[in-house]
């Protein structure tokens, strides 16, 4: 099956490949298959078996995994190579549509400072935590960069640079070390504001601070370029740029539009820096971190009763430090899968270039961290979202007709409700575990041309994402608070 290995490096597809298959089966045979309560967020308790959940979505990314390490190679890449053209978009209208999204984005402040001081009756929060950090998100994951058209700054960028003739470059130029480091600490700043402040969803507050940092990656744009700043240091436009390559909508870079595989567009992506990498991995420990530390276990660790929860400003202290600690774990664990893979396969690339590569796996998982943690937000408060909308001032207003709708709340509450909730969430974590290792596998082709190598050297990072979806399911099985 392996051929002669480049090199002079043995090759292991021998006793090393049967052992490989051997583990699987026996890690899978030997999986207990206990039952734990579900809780949804509002305390209705189900008992479902949800140990079957876990067994299943384990066996389904190792079984992922075996299938694709039988594949051969050409195979797959003719599978990831189909595309179906569509059309040409141009970039005509997208300065045009951006200064639209800024005005948008101004009324959105505006309202947080002087609107309703209801985070449920101000657009502000509802636009920001839920239409846009959850919906784009989803958008982005299925439609490709929708958001290089719909941010808030291309628009005013192009046209000040225009006025004052600075050019497209800017007047400095960010150091090639810098990578994306300001992004990342960036994020992270937006996770803990998200996560641990005591009050991101009061507009007012809210309104202060999407308004500064609009106000200064703008100015950061004019010094460093556009192109430049929106790489490096604008994090939603880094993050969004990411979760855009699992996309099925491509465009070329004439504007022409096609459609492929969910997932393909992250097999042509270049290895990522450190900086690229820790931000990928942030944006996934820092979503599995706001699910667990609403959990009962999470809360128990410090002493807190869940029934008399203390609010988030007795829990800043802990949510920082959890929230560094899942970023860490979960870093240091991918770079130990990443090393064991390449001393399994005998590989002499570097760890900086194997991990930045496999690295692009995440996306997948973190997509799917995203739907099922944000599903029950984006039924309710969507709707929330559209009545504010209609009245952003809270005078009266009714401009899309939509001020006096009626919010069904019912859609996330009872039994019903909980199991195909369940099932929609669990079956979105594990398509994500296994679309991840689909592209795991494709870097690893891509890294070890051998059969027997390339399946070696994902041995571990299978094992990580099996244990990570048995981690997702567990944190949608288990009690939580809030």
């Amino acid at each position: 099956m392996a051929g002669r290995p480049e090199g002079g490096v043995k090759d292991r597809g021998g006793e090393g490949y049967r052992l490989l298959i051997t583990s699987f089966i026996c890690l899978f045979v030997s999986l207990p298959t206990p039952a734990f309560a579900h809780a949804s967020d509002r305390g209705h308790v189900l008992l479902l078996p949800t140990g079957y959940y876990l067994v299943g979505g384990a066996f389904a990314v190792a079984i992922s995994f075996l299938v694709l390490a039988l594949l051969p190679a050409d195979l797959l890449d003719r599978f990831w190579r189909r595309r179906l053209p569509l059309f040409a978009l141009r970039d005509a209208t997208r300065a045009a549509i951006s200064l639209l999204s800024f005005a948008g984005f101004a009324i959105l402040i505006a309202a947080g400072f002087f609107g309703s001081r209801d985070p449920l009756s101000n657009p502000l929060p509802l636009v920001i935590w839920t239409l846009l950090w959850a919906g784009v998100t989803l958008l982005q994951g299925v439609f490709g960069d929708l958001w290089s058209w719909l941010n808030p700054w291309y628009g005013p960028w192009r046209l000040t640079s225009r006025l004052f003739g600075t050019g497209d470059h800017g007047a400095w130029r960010l150091p090639r070390w810098v990578g994306c480091w300001p992004a990342a600490i960036l994020f992270f700043a937006f996770a803990w504001f998200e996560l641990i402040d005591p009050a991101p969803d009061d507009p007012a507050r809210l309104a202060f601070a999407a308004g500064l940092y609009w106000l200064f990656s703008f100015l950061a744009m004019l010094a460093f370029g556009y192109r430049g700043w929106s790489r490096s240091g604008e994090f939603l436009t880094v993050f969004f740029s990411m979760v855009a390559r699992f996309a099925m909508v491509e465009r070329s870079q004439d504007g022409r539009l096609g459609l492929c595989w969910p997932g393909a567009k992250l097999l042509a992506a270049e290895p990522l820096p450190a900086s690229g990498i820790a931000f990928l991995l942030l944006a996934l420990s820092s979503v599995s971190f706001d699910g667990l530390s609403k959990t009962f276990f999470w809360l128990g660790l410090f002493g807190i009763n869940p029934l008399e929860f203390p609010g988030r400003t007795a829990l800043i202290g802990s949510g920082t430090f959890g929230l560094v600690l899942t970023f860490v774990l979960l870093a240091a664990v991918f770079l130990l899968a990443v090393r064991l893979g390449q001393r399994l396969a005998g590989s002499d690339h570097t760890l900086g270039r194997v991990a930045g590569l496999l690295v692009w796996s995440i996306v997948p998982i973190a997509l799917a961290y995203h739907v099922a943690h944000y599903l029950t937000a984006l039924l309710v408060d969507g709707q929330y979202a559209l009545a504010a909308l209609s009245d952003p001032f809270a005078i009266g207003w009714n401009l899309f007709g939509t001020a006096d709708m009626q919010i069904e709340t019912g859609i996330v509450a009872g039994a019903d409700s909980a199991w195909w909730l369940w099932n929609v969430q669990a079956g979105a974590i594990i398509l994500g575990h296994v679309l991840a290792v689909l592209v795991a596998h494709g870097f690893a082709w891509r890294l070890h041309p051998q059969p027997s190598r390339a399946a070696l050297s994902q041995f571990p990072l299978t094992l990580l994402m099996i244990a990570y979806t048995v981690f997702g399911l567990w944190l949608l099985a288990t009690p939580t608070t809030g």
